[in-house]
């Protein structure tokens, strides 16, 4: 894969925006991760004195694009609450921005407050902040491709393929890493596939039902050959996803009249798909590896004080 960019060509960028849904979200992850996580409570934690307090640092040893740190933030303050010391205020000073591309060995930011707060949610602040950042960094070489290919103006979208539990969070990772959102659930879009097509007797009337239940949602539809894709153009589909299509087919659709409709291609997304996939009539290209093909994000906390 094509690495990320310069750490300084996301220097000024504008810092990524948390919808409402998502800040009523992150509470409700973080308590889970951390009930998950403590139980009944640190036993190990108990080993140090319950005022004793430590200056911490968190390191970063990859090349990555970093996400994650409202839910990094969020830990500590929940910890803070139910601490037994009451003066616990555990201060994190960032050393980097949202969506800052970092190099390895680079520190991220300084922790510092009661040391048993610290090393208690030492990991579930980094589990958060390993996995976002993983996906901002495989969503930030998608769209670096994408951006350097013949017909940049095309769009990467995310897709459903989420870690359960966390998926606004990881589509707001894909953001950040500069590619957009696809659905967020069930709820927002059609999306006919296969089994719906069969299931309403065609894409025809599957489309004209969708139109009937709610005309003003996008219509999607995925088709797997020409045929379909013919069929699909008939009626009027908004997005029509073009599952495993060879990219010489897809070159092909620059002869069709496609109206209105607009075309999306997915299936086993490569370097060299995006690339070929840019000469064509394509407006948008989904990839699930973006949330579910990724490698954690190597990051360490030392204690230094």
């Amino acid at each position: 894969m094509t690495p990320i960019e310069n750490p300084s060509q996301t220097a000024n960028k504008p810092s990524p925006v948390l919808s409402d849904d998502l800040k009523k979200d992150i509470p409700h992850s973080v308590a889970r991760a951390l009930a998950e996580d403590l139980g009944s409570g640190d036993i190990t934690a108990q080993l140090i004195p319950s005022q004793q307090r430590a200056t911490a640092v968190v390191i970063c040893r990859d090349q990555a694009v970093i996400c994650g740190r409202p839910w990094v933030d969020e830990v500590f303050r929940q910890l803070d609450l139910n601490s037994a010391d009451q003066s616990a205020n555990t201060q994190i000073e960032w050393h980097i921005n949202e969506g800052d591309s970092v190099s390895p060995n680079q520190t991220l930011f300084t922790l510092r407050g009661n040391t048993r707060v610290l090393l208690t949610g030492e990991r579930a602040a980094l589990n958060f902040l390993q996995t976002l950042s993983a996906t901002a960094t495989t969503a930030r070489q998608y769209a670096y491709i994408s951006a350097s290919s013949a017909n940049s103006q095309i769009k990467i979208l995310d897709t459903r393929k989420t870690i359960p539990g966390l998926r606004l969070a990881q589509k707001y990772a894909a953001a950040v890493g500069g590619c957009q959102n696809h659905r967020i659930g069930l709820y927002d879009a059609f999306l006919i596939k296969e089994n719906h097509i069969a299931a309403c007797g065609g894409i025809g009337k599957a489309i004209a039902k969708a139109r009937e239940i709610a005309a003003d949602k996008l219509v999607e539809v995925e088709v797997e050959t020409l045929d379909e894709l013919h069929q699909a153009l008939a009626a009027k589909a908004d997005v029509v996803m073009l599952d495993n299509f060879s990219p010489e087919d897809i070159e092909a659709l620059s002869s069709l009249d496609l109206g209105e409709t607009k075309i999306e291609v997915s299936g086993d997304i490569t370097e060299e798909k995006i690339k070929a996939y840019s000469h064509g009539a394509v407006d948008f290209i989904s990839s699930g590896s973006i949330t579910k093909h990724i490698r954690a994000v190597d990051l360490s906390m030392r204690l230094v004080d």
